[in-house]
């Protein structure tokens, strides 16, 4: 038996995406035991995925903090890991090769830069989607893939029936209208519009609700929906999970949420605009499409709602 590492950090919609990668890692290495990388924020969540038999911590403090760094490289090579599949891909996970295994190729650490494909930059490579890099990497390593172009987030999910009895949740349309306050550009600026269409047009047939993070409360309130709380606080990311796999429907910005959406099979449309396309985040699947324009201050409610009801029928 030998011991094999995976590193993702996140954020929650890379992860959701690397679900998949993750358990073709595990089926791959039925004999091997499987430990994660990660940091404080997904530390529980991937305690429950049943792909991963240890969770690591890394606080990801400054590089510049070198007692830390030492501490955890030092425990990191106490695991003696045959294989390490970085699928981060990040500045930082290649300086952890650099001290770990500075010399080692694909053979022994993977990431999209030792599996670089000999025809193609790195520039050139990220121009594909996350999946297709993702299945490139692993295959590239030797591993065989059967999910990873397929990821199934439903691993996260928890139980929340007490949630749904507390707020008489039966047929609903979950709205996510929430982006990070560095990229406003993600954020469409119609949903109380599009709320208004969908209480006229459909009446009290479901309810309208959102379910912020825990810094999108105050933002919530703009909303003309219902907030979903547990306890005052935001959903954790199990109940979170199962809440938009039980919805009627999903209508999100490009964010964490969205990719959730996407990969538990939740059916429902995100909204992009410039910042990025639909293909290279790998977000659309059977029940869970895109909307793409240039400006999403041009995105009316009226198109949205016409995709939504076509949709729900």
């Amino acid at each position: 038996m030998s011991n094999i590492l995976i590193i993702k950090h996140g954020s929650l919609g890379d992860i959701a995406q690397a679900s998949g990668a993750i358990q073709d890692i595990f089926e791959n290495h039925k004999n091997d035991r499987i430990y994660l990388l990660t940091t404080k924020a997904y530390l529980e969540l991937f305690k429950k995925n049943p792909f991963i038999h240890e969770v690591i911590l890394d606080k990801r403090l400054p590089r510049y903090n070198l007692i830390y760094l030492y501490i955890l490289m030092r425990k990191l090579k106490k695991y003696k890991f045959s294989k390490v599949f970085d699928l981060q891909n990040s500045s930082r996970t290649n300086f952890y090769k650099n001290i770990i295994f500075p010399k080692a190729k694909k053979e022994i650490w993977s990431s999209s830069t030792t599996t670089l494909p000999e025809v193609l930059n790195k520039k050139e490579f990220d121009k594909l989607s996350v999946l297709d890099r993702f299945n490139y990497q692993l295959q590239t390593s030797g591993l065989t893939t059967s999910f990873t172009l397929n990821p199934d987030f439903s691993w996260a999910c928890s139980e929340i029936s007490k949630i749904k009895n507390n707020f008489e949740l039966d047929k609903f349309i979950l709205l996510f209208p929430f982006c990070s306050p560095h990229l406003r550009i993600k954020k469409w600026p119609y949903y109380n519009d599009l709320i208004k269409l969908i209480s006229d047009k459909l009446g009290n047939e479901y309810k309208i609700v959102t379910a912020p993070g825990p810094t999108e409360i105050n933002d919530a309130k703009e909303i003309n929906a219902q907030t979903l709380l547990d306890n005052g606080k935001a959903l954790d990311i199990s109940q979170l999970t199962s809440l938009i796999k039980e919805s009627s429907f999903v209508i999100s910005n490009d964010t964490g949420p969205a990719h959730i959406a996407a990969h538990v099979g939740a059916k429902g449309l995100t909204l992009f605009g410039k910042h990025t396309t639909a293909y290279k985040v790998s977000i659309e699947r059977d029940n869970f499409k895109a909307i793409e324009v240039k400006d999403l201050n041009n995105l009316s409610a009226e198109k949205v709602f016409e995709r939504l009801l076509n949709s729900l029928n």
